[in-house]
């Protein structure tokens, strides 16, 4: 037996079963002949996969775990800012911060889960270089070094943490983020300069024409491309157009498994422009965008908040170049912030699961 399975295997028995929610599943295990196409007993869960990063995706997660038990999330990997940029500059490894963002959005509601999601997002203050480190970033990158494997350390956080649903990083490499900007230079409006690094895309002043990755044609993780492949839904959004949604279609296995998985596909809307990068962009010009980034991508269902919709014609308009419906929901919270709520996210998921599903009730 190796070291590492060693390590492994110790780590795992001082976690306490009772605590640990749904064991993840073994990405070694074959899967099923006839995916997508098979039938579902009524009564079954769906298996859900979602994909972006930072807290688009963490609003994605908090309202699928209330509705699914089996639930996947597929993470950028492409952040080079604040605690994740100093650990990947420092270590070479994957910026750790969407993914436990991932973590503690999975967590449950009860003491233990709550508890353990206040931990992880914690972070030191300090006058040294522990400052804005976040607990959950570290206690990651150490099983990364003590395991070697990533997906093995991410199930194994998910395990102590209770978490209510599976994290994969999208590619086992660092990216860099790389955007075509317009105007990027105010005294120089109609040039497009070349900006790097996810955190500058994400505020860029000026237009984002497209964006890239480097390396170029990146490794997706298998586990990743396994979960679209057999999903019977995939999330895709909300969250940072540019530097959150659209890096995934960007890694060609992943974007080859979006566009041949039997699986139906959401698309989840922002609430509003984000300063930056999506300035001044309507409800369609997000798909015209995506659109210009995967042509061949087909969706199913197109998810906005009604209040964010000023014409829902036009939108429909777009939505039916990828193929798919337009649905409007409350999913914003109460309190005038643009950000979702979980609880009327959940139900506008739930209801679409049920109404463009191929089968009966999940539940």
């Amino acid at each position: 037996m190796s070291g590492r399975t060693s390590r492994l295997g110790r780590l795992r028995r001082v976690i306490p079963e009772s605590r640990a929610g749904r064991p993840a599943p073994d990405p070694r295990a074959a899967r099923p002949e006839g995916r997508g196409a098979r039938p579902r007993r009524r009564g079954a869960q769906p298996k859900v996969v979602a994909l972006g990063g930072g807290r688009g995706l963490s609003a994605s997660l908090a309202a699928l775990r209330r509705i699914t038990g089996d639930l996947t999330a597929v993470v950028t990997v492409a952040d080079d800012g604040g605690s994740s940029g100093r650990l990947r500059e420092e270590l070479g490894v994957l910026p750790p911060g969407d993914l436990r963002k991932a973590l503690a959005a999975l967590c449950g509601d009860d003491d233990w889960g709550q508890t353990w999601a206040r931990v992880i997002q914690h972070r030191f203050t300090s006058k040294g270089e522990l400052h804005d480190h976040a607990v959950g970033n570290l206690l990651i990158v150490a099983l990364w070094e003590q395991l070697g494997d990533h997906v093995q350390a991410l199930d194994l956080v998910g395990k102590l943490l209770g978490a209510h649903g599976r994290v994969l990083p999208m590619s086992a490499v660092p990216l860099e983020l790389q955007a075509l900007v317009k105007g990027h230079d105010p005294e120089r409006p109609d040039e497009v300069d070349t900006v790097r690094g996810q955190a500058t895309v994400a505020l860029t002043p000026g237009e984002v024409q497209s964006v890239h990755l480097v390396p170029p044609d990146p490794p997706a993780v298998p586990e990743a491309v396994e979960a679209v492949l057999d999903a019977d839904w995939v999330v895709l959004g909300p969250g940072s157009w540019f530097s959150s949604v659209i890096p995934h279609l960007l890694v060609p296995d992943l974007l080859d498994a979006l566009i041949t998985t039997k699986a139906r596909r959401v698309l989840s809307l922002n609430l509003a422009p984000q300063p930056g990068e999506t300035e001044g962009f309507s409800p369609q010009r997000h798909l015209e965008v995506l659109g210009r980034h995967a042509p061949k991508l087909a969706l199913d269902v197109v998810l906005a908040d009604e209040a964010a919709v000023p014409d829902r014609d036009v939108l429909t308009e777009a939505a039916k170049r990828f193929g798919a419906a337009v649905e409007l929901a409350p999913v914003a919270r109460r309190d005038g912030t643009p950000r979702h709520d979980p609880e009327l996210l959940a139900a506008a998921y739930d209801r679409i699961f049920r109404m463009h599903g191929r089968i009966g009730p999940w539940r």
